[in-house]
């Protein structure tokens, strides 16, 4: 569902793949964390704007 509604509202979907972990299973990836984490944070609080949004 998240990546369906993020990818609609038009992230770019190679930041929402790396959110969700789906991308690079390499070791340095997997240590590596903070890659484009501005960009994930601001994903990350437009999703978070979405589901408040969807409470009554």
């Amino acid at each position: 569902m998240a990546s369906t509604q993020l990818n609609e509202r038009g992230f770019p979907p190679d930041i929402i793949e790396l959110q969700l972990a789906h991308r690079d299973s390499s070791v340095r990836a997997i240590y590596n964390r903070s890659t484009r984490l501005p960009e994930r944070r601001a994903m990350m609080q437009a999703w978070e704007d979405y589901l408040d949004s969807l409470q009554p």
